[in-house]
């Protein structure tokens, strides 16, 4: 497949899509829908709704009648549903879900900063992001990322999505940003320790529930210099990645300041997902990603620290 046709594909028909599914998390939303089903011990990780379900269901069934070249591809998705099985189970080119980014934020109503998220990723890097965060702004706000340029604007559904998106003025890659603002999560119960020693080097590091908002805008928008994440999943985390190189920087692992990439992954059994592993400093400034990669270089790679077994994916990539 020709990567660069399969996201004009994907540009054209999943607006639309994700739109609708913002309609039903916002629905869905004004009831009880928490469902348990996760069980990693931490509230953030562990929450789930029958949005998360219901969007994913929906997505899912939409790319496999949409563009053939859709069913060439890997659908990983952040939950076990939808028609997966008409979707190849070995490409290279896999179709990732977060059906509702910030769901205990969606669950217990205390912030309208949770998204969907569509990403098209290749074992290297990420080809295409589409994120639609309902509730922010009067009728949602868009970010979409795709080839070179990144556009991050308010929905107005008097336009269909995929020409709203196609025809929005991209932000500027060579923008000027002094923002010292870091997302941090994954520390566990260290998350507070480790944000101090961030903020001892200079930066400013902003805690998962005191975010003002879904990190991508903010980040497309330089009100964030970037995040410090350890074992991020690949379902919301590769947005930020795919931000960051469109704007001049990277996504690093801390330990050797490697790029990062899909090649390997572990299957977190606990919460039921595939993540990177190790500690990710990510930033579209240069500067930022040396202070965070000085502070973190040392910092254990291990997720759950009464284990240190991390197992092997599903899908045949490495483990940790």
């Amino acid at each position: 497949m020709n990567p660069n046709a399969l996201v004009n594909a994907l540009s054209l028909h999943l607006p639309p899509v994700v739109r609708w599914s913002g309609a039903v998390a916002r629905r869905l939303r004004q009831f009880n829908v928490a469902v348990e089903g996760k069980s990693s011990g931490y509230a953030n990780t562990d929450a789930l709704t029958l949005a998360d379900l219901s969007v994913q269901e929906l997505l899912v069934a939409a790319l496999r009648d949409g563009d053939p070249r859709f069913r060439q591809c890997r659908i990983e998705g952040e939950e076990s549903t939808g028609d997966i099985g008409h979707f190849s189970a070995d490409s290279e080119l896999a179709i990732v879900i977060d059906p509702i980014d910030g769901t205990k934020q969606y669950r217990d109503r205390t912030g309208n900063g949770y998204g969907i998220i569509v990403q098209l990723q290749s074992p290297e890097t990420v080809l295409y992001s589409l994120v639609f965060i309902p509730e922010t702004g009067r009728h949602g706000t868009w970010v979409d990322a795709r080839h070179d340029r990144i556009a991050c604007l308010e929905d107005d559904p008097t336009i269909p999505a995929a020409e709203l998106l196609t025809s929005a003025e991209p932000v500027n890659s060579s923008r000027c940003t002094e923002s010292k603002r870091i997302y941090m999560i994954g520390f566990q119960d260290r998350d507070g320790e480790r944000a101090q020693a961030v903020n001892d080097a200079g930066l400013d590091c902003v805690l998962s529930d005191a975010m003002p908002g879904s990190i991508y805008p903010l980040m497309a928008t330089g009100q964030f210099a970037g995040s410090l994440i350890h074992t991020p999943n690949i379902y919301d985390f590769p947005v930020s990645m795919h931000l960051a190189r469109i704007l001049g920087g990277d996504a690093l692992w801390v330990h050797n300041r490697e790029p990062v990439h899909f090649r390997e992954l572990w299957m977190d059994e606990r919460a039921d997902m595939l993540r990177l592993p190790g500690v990710i400093a990510c930033s579209d400034r240069r500067d930022v990603l040396e202070v965070l990669c000085d502070v973190a270089k040392d910092w254990s790679p291990i997720r759950y620290t009464d284990s240190r077994i991390q197992s092997t994916s599903e899908s045949g990539k490495s483990s940790d």
